[in-house]
């Protein structure tokens, strides 16, 4: 009956040892008394009964406001201060005020609140098994929501209340559960119960190396977080473990370390009165009696002070086992008995048994009455823990056909508004098939007319270099002719007229003078006239750049911005591919298309240079920019990227919004085929 008794202590300190576990302070609210009254309420060193009025006082406000958000989270405050000061009805009346409002403005996270706040209220009381229905409860809704926090602590809830009845499998399935959902989270304290409560459990299916395995683990945890009872705490479980194992002088090592924590009994007077007796118990175990049995007495004190009833039956029930090997029959009668009355008084069957094993053991003569009294119970509560077992999993098993039932309704409301818009898709899905056809049929037809533009230009690129390479042959020509037939006789006359300064009259030398003088000048035009045709023909080679400068003129003649060109006058364009010509023509008309239609620039540059074999051509504007590495781009920027690929080449698009744009194009220069 020993364990029994262990795991009662260890659910009372994870429920009972830390009360304000649900204590919090209010933030601004719309109301300056209610912010009063909630912070009176919340203030330990204000009196009870005016923490209990302030809190009534609060609760008055709450309930005439509207029923919002901010309205129901201050009535979790007033409730959580109604479960600091132990007054469960008041707590569990407000619970139910949250419960009926969030359920009338369907607010599921408040509802999952008040389930799990019910929990913890039929927690608190003999009825585990509601306990367990408003936890299960609150578990499925915050597995819907995904709330791993709030599901982590329900599987926590849930596993203490499967301890209370010896479900020890499903409280470490529960657990377990808990250790799941907690995982990358902050909750440490629910962290460190769920590792405790699987210390429990294993202790419980006498798995004492996972015991200490798992108690090590909670052990460390609060060490980590400076989580001082606790580790005291865990430091006890570790001690009982080792004492049920008869390893007394490490349960003796493990109380000690315990008690060694400064303030622990100003923390936690209940857990440093449980430390006190369980040393007092392994040192009697051991024989050693030097401070035996003050430590017993020290930790009745302490209980009795508490008004621990069951805890003081149990220190009775350890004195009583300490005078029976001291051999003081009477003393040891005596406590025996009054564990026992104290037990059936308060209803603690765990203690009741032990104090019927003790009674049987100090008064022999009635020994056989205590033992059908302890097989009785032990029979009772046996069938009370299969019953509440059976329970817990019937309650799992309704609660899940419960939502069950509610989602086959919203499955079927489900089937119908998808039936409903499957046939409005079906009816956008044929009007955009047959769009999409339309627009195909279109875009094919811009994609061939392009495509018939582009070979008539390349044609008309062709012929038009065709009729100027004849031009420039047949202007080469004459101007050879005129340089090597008319000036070289034009020259010779003017060496014979020289000829005639031998002649020394007037006449002779006026018509002379006179003769040389026009032929000066005739030389001199017909030297201009073959210089002008020889650099035209060098000029008709650009008459792709005549065609650049057609396009833009029409860009300064239809649109606003100005347009600054400069090209190399050096570039052969005759030697450059036509199809890198007409790419390159593309790529510029569809840039000012882009500046036009989005840049809303002012400036235009526009460079074109030729550096070893490349052809680089420098597009800027002044406009509002983009964002450039942008995945996702436009169809004009594609076809500039598809263009400037197909050539070979490289693009670089450099934009940043308010800070214009740069688009650079290198293309490696093929020469051209034709002749």
């Amino acid at each position: 009956m020993k364990k029994q008794t262990y795991l009662f202590f260890i659910l009372s300190f994870l429920l009972f040892g830390c009360s304000d576990k649900k204590k919090n302070f209010s933030g601004s609210q719309n109301s300056d008394s209610l912010d009063i009254y909630l912070a009176k309420a919340n203030e330990d060193t204000v009196d009870i009964e005016n923490r209990i009025d302030y809190n009534n006082k609060a609760l008055t406000i709450l309930t005439s406001q509207e029923n919002d958000s901010l309205n129901r989270e201050n009535l979790f405050l007033v409730a959580n201060r109604f479960y600091n000061m132990s007054r469960l009805e008041e707590y569990l009346k407000v619970t139910k005020i949250i419960y009926k409002n969030s359920i009338a403005v369907n607010d599921n996270q408040n509802i999952a609140k008040t389930y799990s706040y019910l929990g913890d209220y039929y927690i608190n009381t003999p009825k585990k098994d509601s306990a367990f229905y408003y936890y299960t409860n609150a578990e499925k809704i915050y597995k819907k929501l995904n709330d791993k926090n709030n599901l982590g602590v329900t599987y926590v809830n849930m596993a203490i209340v499967q301890n209370y009845v010896s479900d020890f499998s499903g409280s470490e399935h529960s657990a377990v559960l808990a250790l799941d959902a907690l995982r990358g989270t902050d909750v440490k304290i629910k962290i460190y119960e769920a590792y405790n409560i699987l210390g429990v459990t294993s202790y419980g299916l006498k798995n004492y190396e996972k015991a200490i395995e798992y108690h090590t683990k909670a052990l460390n945890l609060a060490t980590e977080n400076s989580l001082t009872t606790y580790e005291a705490s865990s430091l006890n479980n570790l001690g009982n473990v080792y004492q049920e194992q008869n390893k007394y002088k490490l349960s003796i090592s493990k109380f000690n370390d315990a008690l060694k924590y400064k303030g622990l009994f100003q923390e936690s007077p209940q857990l440093y009165a449980t430390l006190i007796d369980n040393l007092a118990y392994s040192k009697f175990k051991l024989q050693k009696f030097s401070q035996l049995p003050d430590l017993f007495y020290q930790s009745l004190k302490i209980r009795d002070s508490l008004k621990l009833k069951p805890a003081v039956a149990y220190t009775k029930n350890h004195l009583s086992e300490f005078y029976v090997a001291k051999n003081d029959t009477i003393t040891a009668k005596k406590f025996a008995k009054e564990a026992l009355e104290l037990s059936r008084a308060v209803k603690s069957n765990p203690d009741i048994l032990m104090s019927l094993k003790q009674m049987g053991i100090v008064d022999p003569k009635n020994a056989s009455f205590y033992s059908t009294e302890y097989i009785k119970i032990t029979d009772s509560l046996q069938q009370a823990e299969r019953k509440s077992k059976d329970k817990f999993a019937r309650i799992s098993f309704e609660t899940d056909e419960y939502i069950i039932q509610n989602d086959k309704l919203a499955e079927q409301n489900r089937k119908i508004i998808f039936a409903s818009a499957l046939v409005v898709l079906f009816g956008i899905l044929i009007f955009t098939i047959k769009n999409q056809k339309a627009k195909t049929k279109q875009l094919l037809l811009k994609q061939a007319q392009q495509k018939a533009n582009e070979d008539i230009y390349n044609l008309m690129l062709f012929q038009q270099q065709k009729i100027e390479e004849g031009r420039a042959d047949e202007k080469g020509r004459i101007a050879q002719e005129l340089h090597d037939g008319i000036l070289s006789r034009l020259f010779g006359a003017r060496l014979n007229l020289d000829s005639l300064n031998k002649r020394q009259d007037d006449d002779a030398i006026a018509s002379r003078n006179n003769y040389l003088e026009q032929l000066k000048n005739i030389e001199q035009d017909i030297r201009e006239i073959s210089h002008d045709l020889s650099r035209e023909k060098k000029e008709l080679n650009n008459n792709f750049i005549g065609i650049v400068n057609n396009l833009i003129e029409q860009q300064e003649n239809l649109f606003p911005p100005k347009v600054d060109f400069n090209v190399n006058l050096d570039i052969e364009w005759g030697k450059v591919s036509n199809t890198i010509k007409i790419n390159l023509y593309r790529i510029l008309q569809e840039a000012l298309q882009n500046i036009n239609k989005y840049a809303k620039a002012e400036n235009i540059k526009i460079q074109i240079a030729e550096n070893e074999e490349t052809l680089s051509m420098i597009i800027s504007d002044d406009g509002i920019g983009f964002v450039a590495n942008k995945k996702i781009k436009g169809i004009g920027l594609q076809n500039m990227i598809s263009r400037t690929q197909s050539c070979n080449g490289k693009i670089d698009i450099q934009s940043k919004p308010n800070d214009g744009t740069i688009i650079t194009i290198n293309l490696p220069i093929e020469h051209n085929n034709l002749t």
